[in-house]
C-alpha cells in the first residue's frame, strides 16, 4: 500500500486549474454574487469539470479585544440573519470584525473597527491567524488579532449607522468567556477560534502584549 500519512502534504497548496470569467448572478446585492466554471487536473490525467457559485467577501480583520488589567475581554452581540435561519439564534456573540478597505492593511483595519464597534482603539496588536472560515461558499479570507485595551472606555453600543449596524458590547471577564465556549453556547465561528486561541495562549498575553509594544504595535502571536 502506497504511503499516505507524509506530513509534508499536510498543507494546502497551489493547483493549476482552468478557470472561466465569472458570471455575475446578482448586480445588486451586499457583495458580488458568481458564477463560474472550472476545469480541474485529476492525479490520473484526466480533466474533472465543476461549477461554482460563490459570494466575494474579500478580506476581513478580527480582533478579540483583551483588557489585561482587569482580565477581560470585549465582546459584541449582533443580530446575523443567516444564523437566525440556521438555528434560530440569531443574535450572535462576536468578536469585533469587518472588511479590509482598499489600501488599508490588515491590522490597520483592526484598528479601525475596534474604535468602529467598541470606541477604543487597541494600544497594541498581536496577529494570530488567516482563516476561510466558508470554502464551499465565499472566497472572505479573515485574519484574527489579539487587542489589547482599556475596556473601562468601551462604549456601550458600537456600530455604523451608514452600515445599518446595531451592536451591544460585553465586558466580560476571561472565565466567563472561555465557559460560554466550554458549554456551547457560541457558534460564530471567528469568536470560537478566537476564544479556543485564547484558552491555550493565556499564559502568553502579558508577554505578547509587551512584545507589541515593545516592536511599536503590531507582533505575529
Amino acid at each position: 500500500m502506497a504511503e499516505r500519512d507524509k506530513a509534508d502534504d499536510i498543507a494546502d497548496r497551489a493547483l493549476c486549474v482552468e478557470v472561466s470569467p465569472p458570471r455575475a448572478l446578482c448586480d445588486d446585492g451586499f457583495r458580488p454574487y458568481e458564477r463560474y466554471t472550472l476545469q480541474l487536473p485529476l492525479p490520473d490525467g484526466e480533466t474533472l469539470t465543476q461549477r461554482r457559485d460563490i459570494l466575494r467577501g474579500g478580506r476581513v480583520a478580527g480582533v478579540l479585544p483583551i483588557d489585561l488589567a482587569r482580565d477581560r475581554v470585549v465582546l459584541l452581540r449582533q443580530f446575523r440573519f443567516t444564523a437566525h435561519l440556521a438555528n434560530g439564534n440569531g443574535d450572535m456573540i462576536e468578536i469585533v470584525a469587518g472588511r479590509v478597505d482598499g489600501g488599508e492593511s490588515e491590522a490597520d483595519a483592526a484598528r479601525r473597527e475596534c474604535v468602529e464597534e467598541t470606541g477604543v482603539a487597541p494600544d497594541a496588536l498581536v496577529r494570530l491567524y488567516s482563516v476561510l472560515p466558508t470554502p464551499g461558499l465565499t472566497d472572505e479570507l479573515v485574519t484574527s488579532f489579539v487587542g489589547f485595551v482599556d475596556s473601562s472606555r468601551v462604549v456601550t453600543h458600537g456600530g455604523l449607522a451608514s452600515e445599518t449596524e446595531h451592536i451591544e458590547t460585553l465586558v466580560v471577564s476571561i472565565d466567563t468567556a472561555l465557559d460560554a465556549l466550554r458549554s456551547g453556547r457560541i457558534f460564530n465561528a471567528l469568536t470560537v477560534s478566537a476564544l479556543q486561541w485564547l484558552a491555550l495562549n493565556r499564559a502568553r498575553l502579558r508577554e505578547l502584549n509587551d512584545a507589541a509594544v515593545k516592536a511599536g504595535g503590531v507582533v505575529q502571536g
